[in-house]
């Protein structure tokens, strides 16, 4: 049985995962600003922001065998309509979260056994997509940091990040909310469908797990077949 560190998880792709890691029987905390869908498996809730709230106040009595970071955004504005403030929120929400909680919980995961770091970026950071410049370069950073901190941490704490495409989760909920949107965003896919968030789910648990041990430093797509294909 592993421990894991889920920031916040509580629904979407977070609970999806939370679900995947309590059905194998590894436990986890979750650290959101909701309550969580999925309880099974759950140690302790801390309800906090991890943004503007005191990480200091999380009491982790284990040492970790995972973390994995949620949070993100979907700021898809023209260039024209971005303020500096857009690029400043992404980065925060994106990449500087996942900064705190790491330098807070680092010491528990390096003393866990085999521990993983689980972070997301996006297919647009390869692809090129218009109206993505703000979340497209938040997440290049993520890209940045998670290889940057494989290379560091390596070979005790194992770090890596998945690149979904569209993904139908809640945070995505405005771009697939009839049934135009939803055909067309399908049809841009090889598989021809958007992701779920079962579809991030099970790569996530498989990078958190003991399996992936030979895995560090990467950033793999869960795509529909997006990045790689032109059928």
């Amino acid at each position: 049985m592993r421990t894991y560190l889920l920031i916040g998880g509580s629904g979407g792709i977070g609970a999806a995962t939370a679900k995947k890691l309590s059905d194998r029987g590894d436990r986890y905390y979750m650290v959101s600003r909701t309550a969580p869908e999925q309880l099974s498996g759950l140690i302790r809730h801390f309800q906090m922001d991890v943004m503007k709230d005191d990480l200091g106040t999380i009491d982790i009595d284990k040492n970790l065998e995972g973390l994995v970071y949620f949070p993100g955004s979907i700021n898809l504005k023209p260039f024209r309509g971005l303020k500096e403030e857009d690029f400043q929120t992404d980065f925060n929400v994106n990449l500087l979260g996942a900064v705190k909680v790491l330098k807070a919980f680092f010491n528990k995961l390096k003393k866990g056994n085999q521990p993983s770091v689980v972070l997301y970026s996006t297919v647009a950071v390869g692809q090129g997509m218009p109206f993505h410049a703000s979340v497209a370069a938040a997440k290049g950073a993520v890209e940045g940091f998670a290889r940057s901190l494989a290379a560091e941490w390596a070979p005790t704490v194992r770090v890596n990040a998945i690149a979904p495409s569209l993904t139908d989760t809640p945070l995505a909920g405005r771009l697939l909310d009839n049934d135009t949107k939803r055909e067309n965003a399908s049809g841009r896919h090889p598989l021809r469908r958007v992701g779920t968030a079962d579809d991030i789910a099970a790569l996530t648990a498989f990078l958190l797990s003991e399996e992936s041990g030979w895995i560090t430093g990467q950033v793999m797509g869960v795509d529909g077949g997006l990045s790689a294909l032109k059928i």
